[in-house]
């Protein structure tokens, strides 16, 4: 099965998800919640599955420092008071231009999944178009 998807923002890449990967299946609409979706057990076929990712250089531009910014002022609003020095340190490097972005966030996650990765059992490949 091949997944098609494209995204500007994170939110419109979860609306990908839930469109394109888990149609009628709630789910959390975040990070963690979209790694176990990977997991298989929401939909998604246990042999695994292939990640065609359309329009990737433009994703990575897109859900490059800029959304990464604004999506961590997000959690900086509303994560744990204990987890505030990390996510700010985070917030001033991706202000600078360093560290990792969305894009970065989300190739990591899927990654993870396929070959060579912690849990490439899960047989997710990804194609970036």
């Amino acid at each position: 099965r091949r997944v098609l998807f494209r995204s500007e923002t994170l939110e419109e890449f979860y609306g990908e998800i839930s469109r394109v990967i888990i149609p009628e299946e709630g789910w959390g609409h975040n990070l963690d919640a979209f790694n176990d979706i990977l997991r298989g057990g929401f939909g998604t076929p246990d042999e695994g599955f292939t990640i065609k990712w359309l329009n990737s250089e433009l994703s990575k531009e897109k859900l490059g420092y800029p959304e990464t910014i604004r999506q961590l002022r997000k959690r900086l609003e509303r994560c744990h008071p204990d987890n505030r020095e990390c996510v700010k340190r985070q917030l001033e490097r991706a202000e600078k231009s360093e560290g990792a972005t969305v894009f970065d966030w989300l190739l990591n996650i899927i990654l993870a999944h396929g070959p060579d990765g912690e849990e490439s059992e899960d047989n997710v490949q990804l194609v970036l178009e």
